[in-house]
This record gives C-alpha cells, structure tokens and sequence, in this order.
C-alpha cells in the first residue's frame, strides 16, 4: 500500500515516534512532507516519550494523534498507556503504528524473535485493539477497520496498526547526511587499536556489526566485546555494571547519539557514581542511522556539557582523527570517568554484515573472558 494512501486514511495531522526500518515508507514521508515541524511531526527520544507528547497534542487541540515506533517500543509505551491514556484514567486517545520485527515465521535477528512473538499479545494486554497491515491489506479493508476504529478511540481507547514487512511502500526518495567526515567502521578500528585487551560494550545497531567485522578483518577474538543487540540505550548501563564490579579491568562502552538520547538518564547515574575505569564513547552522526537514517537531535545540543553537568570527571569532543587518536590514549591512561564525543559522517558499507554467533555465545565467552 502507498504510505500516503496509508498517511490520508488514518486521518491525523500529527505524528511523533521513533524511527523504524520496517516504517521506513513512513518515516520518509513524514521527513518529505513536514520535516521536523514541531506543529505537524516530532521525532521522541524514545517511545514513552513520544506517547505522552501525542497526550500533550490531544490534551490541547482535541484531537487524535499518531504515535510510530518499532514493536520493540512497546515495553517504553506500557507505562504511559497504562496509567496515562487509559480510559479507567484520562481516556486519551491514540493510534499507535508499529512496525512488526521478529513476526513468527518470517526470519530476523534473534533480538526481535521473543519481542516479534509477544507483539500482538501485549497490545491485548494494554487494552489496545489491533489490527496487522499485510502487502494484502487493501485501501478499502484499511479504511473500514478505520471506520471501527474512529468510534472505539472516541471512547478514550487507544487503537493500533501492526506493520508487516512491505506493507507500506514510498516512491520518494530522502537522503541523509551531516558535514562530518569520519566513518563510524573507521573510527571503531581506531577504538579498537587503543583498547588492546580492555572489554567493549557496544550499542544496537551497526556499530556493533562494524565492531565484529573489524575484530574479524584483526583476527581478534570477539571474547573482548559484548554486543548490546538489543536494549537500545542500555549499553553504558550495562557497561557501569561491569566496571563497578570489575575495576582492576579499564571497561569501554561505544554508544551511540540515539542510544544516548533515548535512555539519557543513565548518564547522570554514571556521573554520580563516577568508575575510574570506564571510558564511555558517543559516536555522533546526528541520525538514527540503522533504521534509515532519520535525524536526532543530537546535533542541535551539546552532550559534552551534558556529560559535564551529570559529573563525568573528563568530557571532550572531537571531529578527526588525530584529535580521537590522542584522547583515547588520554582515556586509556586516565584513572577517571571519561566521556569522548565523537562526530562521524552518516553511511556504511552496503555488504556489512552481522555477527556470526549467537547472543548466548556472544554472553558465555565475554563473561567467560572477564572472569578469566
């Protein structure tokens, strides 16, 4: 079905979510046609986020809006529709548009298969009726389900369409970009080549992809790296675990600006603990480059201060790669918390692949190597 067909039926004038390569058509669109115009699309931090922004926009204008996510958003939603938009509290009403990672029987990564399975049922167990978007559904069948759907949601309940792959299609091209000239495969070799034997946290998405192709090309052990495939904004939590719990050993977590936004709360509680053995790296390309491409905002603030204000004892920022080279040597001696922002171009290798193992050996060998 053509994404504007789609856009034109739901009827909303307001849209907000996180980025999604199974919602590509839309999030295209959306950039095309509003870019982000704070009136008409906001792109969220994260999904919770973007669901008490859409009771913000109802609360003032009356009407329904559009709340976009990958179903792996759903466990940032549970909160807000539970105990903000239900009809037992403020019956606010919104229709929510998921793309369906991890659909059962259709193949995917092994971090979308559990969510993929319990999809559907957590939208039963919110309360929210649902309906799935196939390559089959029609314009007439989307719109009679619309028609059910405009007299539940003037009910104060919440609705939601639940995207299969290729349901959604758009002719427009859109291209990212930003100014800067680092690639992120280039600066995690140059990570790498500092960090020696150091474990690695690495964020969702193509970094930690980058990261295990780079240790291939190195034939390195992957033993060293943990590969946060899922969890997206969770890898320097996960980091500030093992680095409390193993300080003879320096611990590396590359993160990523999306990452960083969607969960920035853990920074604070870094600050506050401040490891003197953990090195946290934010590669910023301004965008959420895995699903798309689609910006961030962060390019519009300043994370170094931020890390700053939350108590990193050492925060810089660099945009080339003699002044990365030199803070991650600075890093790798220091015997602080230390904070590295690194600008980086968008775009990677079109033939990137993904790992090789699976997350429960990629677990049992880290752990393994730690306890080593």
């Amino acid at each position: 079905m053509k994404v504007e067909n789609f856009v034109k039926i739901l009827n909303s004038d307001f849209y907000t979510g996180v980025p999604d390569s199974q919602l590509k058509a839309l999030c295209n669109y959306l950039m095309n046609t509003y870019g982000i115009d704070s009136k008409h699309h906001v792109i969220a931090a994260n999904e919770g986020n973007s669901t008490a922004l859409a009771a913000g926009y109802h609360l003032a204008t009356g009407k329904i809006p559009v709340v976009y996510m990958q179903n792996s958003g759903e466990g940032n939603i549970i909160n807000p529709v539970a105990s903000l938009l239900n009809d037992k509290v403020y019956a606010i009403p919104v229709i929510f548009v998921i793309g369906w990672r991890g659909q059962p029987g259709v193949h995917d990564e092994p971090q979308h298969i559990y969510q993929g399975e319990v999809t559907i049922q957590l939208l039963k167990d919110m309360d929210i009726e649902s309906f799935v978007v196939t390559k089959d559904t029609t314009e007439e069948e989307l719109q009679s389900i619309m028609n059910e759907y405009q007299e539940i949601l003037k009910t104060g309940k919440d609705v939601a369409f639940v995207i299969c792959k290729g349901a959604l299609s758009y002719d427009e091209k859109i291209e990212y970009t930003n100014s800067y000239e680092m690639k992120r495969e280039d600066v995690i070799k140059h990570i790498i080549k500092v960090t020696g034997d150091d474990p690695i946290i690495s964020t969702t998405g193509k970094a930690s992809r980058e990261l295990f192709e780079a240790r291939v090309s190195n034939n390195q052990s992957h033993k060293y790296d943990f590969l946060t495939v899922g969890s997206m904004g969770h890898s320097s939590s996960i980091a500030l675990g093992v680095a409390i719990n193993k300080p003879d050993k320096k611990i590396w977590c590359i993160d990523g600006d999306g990452a960083v936004l969607m969960h920035m709360g853990s920074m604070a509680v870094i600050g506050n603990n401040k490891p003197d053995n953990l090195v946290h790296l934010v590669i910023n390309n301004e965008a959420h480059e895995t699903v798309g491409g689609m910006p961030t905002v962060a390019g519009n603030i300043n994370i170094v201060e931020i890390a700053k204000a939350c108590g990193y004892s050492n925060a810089v920022s660099v945009e080339n790669f003699n002044d990365l080279d030199k803070e991650l040597l600075n890093a790798k001696e220091s015997n602080e918390l230390y904070f590295i922002e690194v600008k980086c171009s968008i775009g990677s290798r079109e033939d990137l692949g993904r790992p090789t193992t699976t997350s429960l050996e990629n677990k049992e060998n880290f752990m393994r190597y730690l306890q080593n």
